[in-house]
């Protein structure tokens, strides 16, 4: 459903009578996002009108001033970030913006909340930070946004570059460090240059593949007096496969006896997800994801076969290993490998908005390289209705799965075994609802066993897989859409890295559950050295006590001692208003008892 999204931290009935009518229409006025249409869950896509923002335009004014001018009229409507004394100019300018100032606790959390806007969007998101150490806790939400392809615009803050007095203190070349983990990194060193820059980095950062980008404001530039005017939003449209090429991949797929589906993460665009769905429904299909591609097409479909959460030898392998064919969509050898290649293998096709990176682990023969929906349309105009659903293998071996990793008896017991928790969650929130997982060994556990029923509803980093993005990145998703149950889910090691946002979201009014698996310790580093045979050392931590952690902060906290608690505990708490935080012992004994034992039990279907 397309619609105009705002933030309204004002919606709930108990708080409106802290307010006087007026009162609240002035500041519900404030959270008004840009009037973008965006459809539920699936991110924008680059082929979207250019804005035709209006504005009453200065005609002298600093190049603090004409960059916000310039971010105005690219449609920013939120930037991220930690102002310093370098920023102070910028900040005055965006004081009486249109942009609203999310200032965040740590310039790391800013840049994943920006990477996560452009990431839903399709749209640069915009993050801020000064210059020296500020921009350093930029690098790793940088990075994360490179490898995951999320468009978004880093701004640090400098010291005066014509006339300084500070000699070099706080200053290290920033340019150079963003150089190669950026598509574009410039100092801005004249006010009136402004305008151009930021209309090419808004340009790079959604070409495909998409990614951050940096511009570098010194604070003798920000004060400099500029004439220039901005530049208009043009439109920009992907390059598309020939219908020549597009014909001639009709008897390759036609001589496939049993033909799979991959979805990957460029496959997550507006338009993509529905011609996607129509591919499989006319071809009948069978399909997986990888781990960034799961709920591009409901995973409840009978023709999914799951997630690659694993590499190899999972149920689902078994059905990789009998295909002749892979029609891979969007995939991208950043993403940890859903299968490996080898060279007397299956045969693999890689359509996607860019080539292929050959790889020892993925080397596909054929590459149709431009924009994915057309050629997806292409392809299903052509082929023959129903003749891609194979010999009956795969419907046997989605049978296996479903009893083996859906239907499974669970263990009712605490703490909870991460095949129960998954389950409970499942069973316990709407199917709308968003998921954003930290990284740990818990999210191979809900890549495999949690079933997404809409793109972007369950948001997990496969790329860069970094630790502390899980809460930033659920404040984003819930400022996007306010109308959703939106709920964090971090390990205990992950969630310490960025837990300073629990100020962040309760200051800005949001419901919001974050639920804390707590293992005390770094569970999956700790099962890799158990699988390594190394004595178990150096992994395992103290931490406080996360309920009365999550109250100093103004959050609620909740405590699970019995496993009949959870589901009722975590109603309550998506039905409530404010900041949950839930904390939930786990036992990772299944990760070597099901990943490692089982698995290598298991004989695939004859």
């Amino acid at each position: 459903m397309a619609g105009h999204l705002f933030f309204d931290p004002f919606l709930f009935p108990q708080r409106i009578g802290w307010y006087s009518l007026s009162q609240y229409h002035q500041d519900r006025k404030t959270f008004f996002l840009d009037k973008t249409t965006y459809i539920s869950g699936c991110r924008g896509d680059n082929n979207t009108p250019a804005h035709n923002h209006k504005q009453d335009f200065k005609t002298t004014m600093n190049g603090a001033e004409l960059l916000v001018q310039a971010l105005e009229n690219e449609g920013v409507t939120f930037i991220f970030g930690i102002p310093g004394e370098e920023n102070l100019a910028f900040l005055e300018a965006l004081r009486t913006s249109t942009i609203k100032l999310i200032l965040t606790r740590h310039e790391q959390a800013a840049g994943f909340m920006a990477a996560t806007y452009g990431r839903l969007t399709g749209k640069p998101g915009v993050c801020l930070a000064t210059l020296g150490p500020g921009a350093t806790n930029f690098v790793t939400s940088v990075s994360h946004a490179l490898l995951g392809g999320m468009p978004c615009l880093f701004i640090t803050g400098q010291k005066p570059i014509k006339k300084s007095k500070q000699g070099r203190f706080q200053i290290i070349d920033v340019v150079r460090m963003m150089e190669p983990i950026t598509k574009m990194t410039r100092q801005i060193v004249g006010a009136d240059s402004i305008p151009s820059l930021v209309r090419e980095a808004f340009r790079v950062a959604v070409q495909e593949k998409s990614g951050p980008v940096h511009l570098e404001l010194p604070e003798d530039i920000a004060a400099e007096t500029a004439r220039a005017s901005v530049f208009p939003v043009t439109r920009v449209i992907n390059p598309q496969v020939s219908e020549n090429v597009i014909a001639d991949t009709i008897p390759i797929l036609a001589q496939a006896k049993n033909p799979l589906l991959l979805i990957a993460a460029a496959a997550n665009r507006r338009r993509t997800c529905s011609a996607i769905e129509d591919f499989i429904e006319r071809t009948g299909i069978y399909f997986f994801s990888t781990q960034m591609g799961k709920g591009v097409v409901n995973e409840y479909h009978q023709r999914c076969l799951g997630t690659a959460a694993l590499s190899d030898n999972d149920y689902l392998h078994c059905a990789i290993d009998r295909a002749d064919l892979i029609v891979n969509v969007g995939h991208d050898v950043v993403e940890k490998p859903p299968f490996f290649m080898t060279r007397k293998g299956v045969k693999v096709i890689h359509i996607n908005y860019f080539r292929a990176a050959i790889d020892d682990v993925y080397f596909p023969q054929y590459e149709l390289i431009g924009d994915i929906t057309h050629t997806m349309r292409g392809l299903a105009r052509r082929i023959q209705p129903d003749s891609l659903a194979g010999d009956g293998y795969f419907f046997r071996i989605k049978q296996e799965i479903e009893k083996n990793i859906f239907q499974r008896q669970q263990n009712e017991s605490i703490p909870f075994s991460p095949q129960r928790l998954v389950s409970v969650i499942r069973e316990n929130i709407p199917e709308d609802s968003i998921l954003s997982l930290d990284n740990g060994m818990y999210k191979i556990w809900f890549a495999r066993n949690y079933k997404a029923t809409n793109p972007s509803s369950i948001l997990l980093d496969n790329a860069l897989a970094t630790m502390g993005a899980g809460l930033p990145v659920a404040l984003t998703a819930k400022m996007l859409h306010p109308e959703k149950k939106v709920v964090a889910i971090c390990g205990d090691g992950g969630f310490m890295m960025n837990s300073q946002e629990l100020e962040t979201a309760v200051r800005l009014r949001l419901d919001l559950v974050v639920l804390l698996l707590r293992d005390d310790a770094l569970g999956m580093i700790r099962w890799k050295q158990a699988g390594m045979n190394l004595p178990d050392f150096g992994l395992e931590f103290g931490n406080p006590d996360f309920v009365l952690y999550a109250e100093s902060y103004g959050a609620c906290g909740h405590r699970i001692t019995r496993h009949d608690e959870l589901a009722s505990t975590l109603q309550t708490c998506l039905n409530r208003p404010g900041v949950h935080l839930i904390d939930i012992p786990i036992n990772y004994s299944e990760n070597t008892s099901v990943l490692i034992e089982e698995l290598k039990q298991k004989t695939c279907l004859l």
